[in-house]
């Protein structure tokens, strides 16, 4: 009869490869943020100053409020991160976040009404339905102006190139943790991510990441 060996040493099953620390690791930040706007296609590249991609995603334009895939990189070979939407059309939805083995990232909401004058989402830990950060548009008057010149044909071409909102992410207790800032453009919308608390880990600055982008899929009329 076999025995088992007291003296053998334990066995212990290897820890699971977390990929999205893998993929924020020895990020140079602040980090760029490309989305084409004259596409049928909502195409997303995120990449730090020294070029490296941070997550991409293509995605359709019909199919954006259901599902978005995350990828590491443009070959769109590794998944990161999925976006999904437990109800596809609500005016205040929530969309959830989870990694390529399916556990929880986080989630963010739209703040129904309270965005209609100036954007606000409020981002989620998971399994929380208390906010741990809130996003908002610092400039309103830039949707203000971005909006009533948009519509005039020709020129709302040109509301890129002037009219620039910026973002700003606080934690629950108000410190400012992340910006997004619009940077002049012509036929593609070009931002800045700035991170402005180092204490953040990594599932939440990609959750914060997932965030604007989530934002910026649903305010892409805004220019």
């Amino acid at each position: 009869m076999d025995t088992e060996n007291p003296y053998a040493a334990p066995t212990s099953t290897p820890p699971a490869v977390d990929n999205i620390a893998k993929q924020m690791a020895g990020l140079q930040w602040p980090l760029n943020f490309s989305f084409k706007i004259l596409s049928l296609t909502n195409q997303v590249n995120v990449t730090d100053t020294t070029g490296r991609t941070v997550c991409y995603t293509k995605q359709k334009l019909f199919k954006f409020r259901e599902h978005v895939e995350i990828f590491t990189d443009k070959s769109r070979s590794t998944l990161l991160a999925d976006i999904k939407t437990r109800k596809v059309i609500d005016w205040s939805a929530r969309y959830f976040f989870t990694d390529g083995e399916g556990r929880e990232i986080g989630s963010v909401g739209r703040k129904g009404w309270r965005s209609l004058f100036r954007a606000h989402y409020d981002s989620f830990k998971p399994g929380d339905d208390t906010p741990d950060h809130a996003i908002r548009e610092e400039n309103a008057m830039a949707k203000f102006f971005d909006s009533a010149v948009g519509e005039i044909p020709f020129v709302g071409l040109l509301t890129g190139l002037i009219f620039n909102p910026r973002y700003l992410a606080t934690s629950a207790n108000g410190q400012p943790v992340m910006r997004l800032i619009k940077k002049p453009a012509l036929l593609e919308s070009k931002f800045v991510i700035e991170k402005l608390d180092d204490n953040l880990s990594p599932r939440d600055e990609l959750s914060l990441i997932l965030s604007f982008i989530m934002m910026l899929m649903l305010e892409r009329k805004r220019g």
